[in-house]
């Protein structure tokens, strides 16, 4: 696979990754299916292994987030530039502190949002918790598997 058909697959990831915070946009299957291109195209066992482990993965994460109450983020005051945030911070979390980072990050960035909306920290930690009930973990879960997902296609196409 080149390089231009390579960057064209993490464009499709990173789309995915930004579908998952806009409500109604099927941003882990986006994901998936780059995912499924990329092994398509690049016949390995490598990337059928990232391909098997991307379809586990979300699998999981679709699980989890059954179990998980309805979204209701329209109703606790979640605004898109909010998810911008959220997303923002996540995908920081998860480049600074490998993994396990894109979880204090999801939050620190709602928690800067309404620090920055409501100026102080105590409302600004009532919303975090608002959010979070609403929806909040449903979308940290899928926006993490799908973290996942981006952080092995790299590693297999870097290192692979």
């Amino acid at each position: 696979m080149g390089v231009w058909e390579l960057l064209l697959v993490g464009v499709v990831i990173v789309l995915g990754l930004a579908g998952v915070l806009v409500p109604g946009v099927p941003g882990s299957w986006l994901v998936w299916a780059a995912v499924l291109w990329w092994a398509l195209s690049d016949p390995q066992a490598l990337s059928w292994g990232v391909l098997v482990g991307a379809t586990a993965v979300l699998l999981l994460a679709q699980a989890i987030r059954w179990g998980l109450p309805p979204r209701r983020m329209r109703e606790s005051g979640a605004t898109p530039r909010m998810a911008a945030y959220a997303g923002a911070g996540a995908l920081l979390g998860f480049l600074l502190l490998p993994v396990i980072g894109a979880i204090p990050g999801f939050l620190a960035g709602i928690y800067l949002y309404e620090r920055l909306r409501l100026g102080g920290h105590g409302p600004a930690k009532a919303a975090v918790r608002t959010v979070m009930r609403a929806g909040g973990w449903s979308v940290l879960a899928e926006l993490f598997a799908c973290l996942l997902i981006m952080g092995a296609w790299l590693g297999a196409v870097i290192w692979g």
